[in-house]
């Protein structure tokens, strides 16, 4: 994955936040994570949506039983980095819970009908929702 990624985060900064493929078209930004273990930087690509001035990332890891790698660091160290466009910013991620993370999660769903499919395979392990909101 890690060369799929590469290949996503080069073009995306090549060309001011637009990439073609299967990603085109699509709300990509890219998030960088401090390792909750090495402490160094991780960058990875992902579709979000926009909930006022906050950005909304999925932690769906395609269904997978477990979290991906990235929304575990986010868990341990909060303070991340956001590329949207040509635009680079500090942020802090707070995973949502309770009924704001279910209405928000449904809205997904009804956007982006595949979310609803990784929940099921993802099961018993719900999908987190993370808000990602700029730092001043």
């Amino acid at each position: 994955m890690s060369s799929y990624n590469d290949a996503i985060i080069a073009e995306f900064r090549a060309n001011r936040g637009h990439v073609g493929g299967t990603w085109a078209g699509r709300n990509l930004l890219l998030l960088t994570t401090r390792g909750r273990k090495t402490g160094r930087e991780y960058t990875a690509p992902m579709a979000y949506t926009r909930d006022g001035d906050r950005l909304l990332v999925y932690a769906s890891h395609g269904g997978a039983p477990t979290n991906p790698d990235w929304y575990e660091n986010l868990v341990a160290h909060p303070d991340v980095t956001v590329e949207v466009g040509e635009e680079r910013f500090d942020a802090t991620a707070t995973p949502l819970t309770g009924e704001e993370r279910d209405r928000l999660f449904a809205q997904q769903v009804e956007r982006s009908p595949q979310f609803g499919d990784y929940a099921v395979r993802a099961a018993p392990r719900e999908i987190p929702v993370v808000a990602l909101a700029r730092r001043a």
